[in-house]
């Protein structure tokens, strides 16, 4: 059973497992003095229910190779290891278009020009939601389930200290328990496929466990060869969708000394000198309209080809490919006493000021959590990331993409992790697919569609219910990110495999816009702005302000890359064309930015503080809003900032951090995160907290830490040559006054490095990598760059050049 003590040994054992333990060398950890739950009852019974989480597992440590995943929980008398595979979701291939969907839309746009948006959202709910209906849902992400190891009860224990490494990606728990110093290391290994236990001790023949799985699959659990853990399962059916999946985990133990035994369930270790646990998971999917996968070839492979090395070659692999990644950037803000304090108690005392480094760490985390859990060739960032612990999370852990997949990739590019976009870019591809059927099944369109979630299967129509799911621009803000990837890393070679999927998405709104009876103004109709009623009693309506700024960007950076590549001159005139017949942005009475096309923003009805801030994705993150060009309409978007509020669900909280960013507001966008790195929106672990935890939050905060310190924009085009901004330090909050950041990338194909001290910008180092012209900003003042690729550039606070080869 789990660790669990009386109250009475609670307190002694709490002042035994802090002993002297003090906090690891590598100031980039998170550490703590007790294992996850310690304490609580939250054994084999529980564990979530794998339904219902208990707090324990957001107490627990990620480890993940972007395609498996665990999550360490550094028990002392039984550890638990809660595992994933990216592709364990549940059901199988499915088409959810309703067949009654295209014959009712156009009374459904009559309802809308109309003003009855409550008769118009009944219509939708009864004829246009997505079938099969469990109720109008998709498929959830499900766990794998659990590798338990039991260890002999221990009497006493001092010294405890569990820690998560982000620069070697290693996750440790060390502690002596009767007199023997004992250790555990556990990494999920881009390089070899597996993840891989260390148990060690300082003493020989001191390691003694038995390991033995737990899952709410169907599976059947076996042992084999006397080492070996094989589970073998097929996942959920859900709402009518037959399972279609196999899977198949494998847990080899290797022990040094001792003997090495086997039940039919469980394996046993007995006086070793160290052990070492090889663990590999796959399933059967190949894509979403393929699952003839072998996963029980793929996971034999794996461990056989990792059990070729010994544990150091295997570590050594790990981290270099790790560090590959993570360590392109450094940030420091400053130090203080704060970072001698577990992380726990750094994240309970945040809103003290006296952290710095607590910013920095949360922001190296959100980088860590990203090459974790989205590496090439895996899946996208789900809500949850790669971790999860039930059979139907919160919301399937599916892809949200009104907002939260999005915001998952917004650090990707600029923090210098541009690869790990490549999920995302892939499961875009798949959505013009599957998207294109729904265009042409359910509006009668070319090109294709994505409504507001996705899941492995890549389902594109809309779900849930009218208020939520009846929103046509998911596809359209997902291309935004493959364009932002060519901005940052100009290849016309990648351009051209994304440019089809971009113009298709164009395509579908060509041939779907409507003509407002009044203005003229061509509209999305039916939509929403995502999840917000308006004064008519429903979400349901005619062009949404968030609408209108995507299309804007959808159609500009189709039409730019066309212009690239030289191709489709008349379909890029059309959209030129069409993209000036756009509603307009509209200033409302109060002065705020109009959320819709009718002035509703503040009437009886309409939630002032909702969480969700769509109209202002013209701020950010696209720059169609902006402090330098549009002044009054960011001074709109500003008050609709303010009447909103600073304090929300977790992911909405970071996108008001990015928000103020681009209103140079550094101070303001602090307090936020101040917030944001609370108790109430931070679990011990550092998750975000929704709540409950999604992941969101994480890359929305590490996104607006970055521009707090770099932002970067295309300016409009001059002739031939695209010129780009570079904007250093623009919103610098006062709490950071010295410090430094290296390795950040801005569009246009460069590389940055930003120095500052007194709260001023001192130096700022540009490197071509692949970019050429650009304007660099600070303040009032302007520098103009001209690199030939691999130059390089470094500007003073003045932005006078000071050394650099151009």
């Amino acid at each position: 059973m789990v660790f669990v003590i009386c109250s009475a040994q609670l307190l002694a054992a709490e002042s035994e497992l802090a002993g002297s333990a003090s906090a690891p060398a590598e100031p980039l950890s998170l550490w703590y003095r007790r294992p996850a739950g310690f304490g609580q009852q939250s054994g084999a019974g529980r564990q979530g229910g794998f339904g219902r989480r208990d707090s324990s597992w957001t107490e627990a440590l990620p480890v993940g190779n972007g395609r498996i995943g665990a999550m360490v929980f550094g028990g002392i008398n039984r550890e638990r290891l809660q595992l994933n595979e990216d592709t364990l979701w549940g059901g199988g291939p499915y088409d959810p278009v309703n067949p009654q969907g295209k014959a009712a839309l156009p009374e459904v746009r009559r309802l809308v020009f109309e003003g009855k948006y409550r008769q118009a959202g009944n219509l939708i709910n009864q004829k246009v939601m997505s079938s099969p209906h469990w109720p109008n849902s998709e498929m959830p992400y499900e766990t794998a389930g659990n590798l338990y190891l039991t260890f002999p009860d221990s009497s006493s224990v001092e010294n405890y200290r569990r820690d998560l490494n982000l620069d070697t990606a290693v996750a440790g728990v060390e502690y002596t328990a009767n007199g023997i110093h004992f250790t555990r290391q556990v990494f999920a290994s881009p390089a070899d496929q597996v993840i891989v236990v260390r148990l060690t001790a300082d003493k020989k023949g001191a390691i003694d466990f038995t390991a033995n799985y737990q899952t709410p699959q169907q599976a059947a659990i076996e042992t084999e060869a006397g080492n070996t853990l094989v589970v073998s399962g097929v996942n959920a059916t859900v709402g009518g969708i037959k399972g279609a999946l196999k899977f198949q985990v494998r847990a080899r133990v290797l022990a040094d000394g001792g003997t090495v035994t086997a039940t039919t369930d469980s394996v046993n270790v007995t006086n070793a000198d160290s052990a070492t646990i090889l663990i590999a998971l796959a399933t059967s999917y190949k894509s979403f309209d393929d699952v003839s996968g072998d996963p029980g070839e793929i996971v034999k492979g794996q461990i056989a080809a990792a059990m070729h090395k010994c544990f150091d070659e295997l570590r050594a692999a790990h981290i270099k490919d790790h560090q590959r990644l993570f360590r392109r950037v450094s940030l420091d803000l400053g130090t203080s006493g704060a970072m001698k304090l577990p992380t726990d108690e750094r994240i309970q005392n945040f809103h003290n000021g006296d952290d710095p480094q607590l910013a920095a760490l949360y922001f190296q985390f959100g980088r860590y959590l990203l090459i974790s859990c989205s590496r090439p060739g895996g899946q996208p960032a789900n809500l949850q990331g790669l971790w999860n612990d039930s059979m139907n999370p919160p919301w399937q852990s599916k892809y949200t993409i009104n907002i939260n997949t999005e915001m998952n990739y917004w650090p990707a590019e600029e923090s210098n992790l541009g690869e790990c976009v490549e999920p995302l870019v892939s499961m875009v591809k798949d959505l013009s697919i599957t998207g294109a059927r729904t265009a042409r099944e359910l509006y009668g369109a070319g090109g294709w569609v994505a409504h507001h979630n996705t899941d492995l299967w890549r389902a594109t129509g809309p779900i849930d219910f009218a208020d939520s799911g009846m929103w046509p621009s998911g596809g359209a803000w997902l291309c935004d990110h493959l364009w932002e990837h060519y901005e940052y890393n100009p290849d016309q070679t990648y351009l051209k495999q994304v440019y089809p999927i971009m113009r298709g998405a164009a395509q579908f709104f060509l041939d779907t816009l409507v003509e407002t009876p009044t203005n003229h103004w061509l509209v999305t109709n039916p939509s929403i702005s995502p999840e917000n009623q308006h004064p008519g009693g429903s979400a349901v309506c005619a062009g949404p302000t968030m609408d209108l700024e995507i299309l804007r960007d959808l159609f500009a950076n189709t039409i730019k890359a066309s212009e690239i590549l030289n191709v489709d001159s008349a379909f890029r005139k059309k959209l030129a064309a069409t993209r000036a017949r756009l509603a307009p942005l509209q200033i409302g009475h109060a002065g705020q930015l109009q959320e819709w096309l009718q002035d509703w923003d503040y009437q009886p009805g309409v939630e002032v503080h909702h969480r969700h801030v769509s109209h202002l994705y013209g701020l950010y993150p696209s720059w169609q809003i902006n402090v330098f060009d549009t002044p009054k309409l960011a001074a709109a978007a500003k008050y609709s900032l303010e009447m909103r509020g600073d304090e929300s669900t977790g992911w909405a909280t970071a996108w008001r951090i990015n928000l103020w960013d681009r209103l140079h507001d550094g101070d303001h966008a602090y307090r936020i995160l101040q917030f944001l790195l609370s108790p109430g929106r931070t679990a011990p672990d550092m998750f975000d907290l929704h709540p409950p935890f999604q992941i969101d939050g994480n890359f929305g905060g590490t996104a607006g830490i970055e521009g707090m310190l770099l932002q970067s924009r295309a300016l409009e085009k001059k002739g031939a040559a695209q010129n780009f901004e570079i904007d250093p330090l623009p919103a610098l909050p006062s709490a950071w006054p010295k410090g430094s950041v290296i390795g950040l990338r801005a569009r246009g194909g460069f590389e940055v490095g930003v120095r500052w001290a007194g709260g001023k910008l001192t130096t700022v180092t540009i490197h071509s990598v692949g970019g050429r012209q650009a304007t660099v900003r600070y303040r009032d003042r302007h520098a103009e760059i001209n690199l030939k690729p691999g130059g390089t550039v470094q500007l003073n606070g003045e932005l006078q050049s000071s050394t650099g080869s151009n």
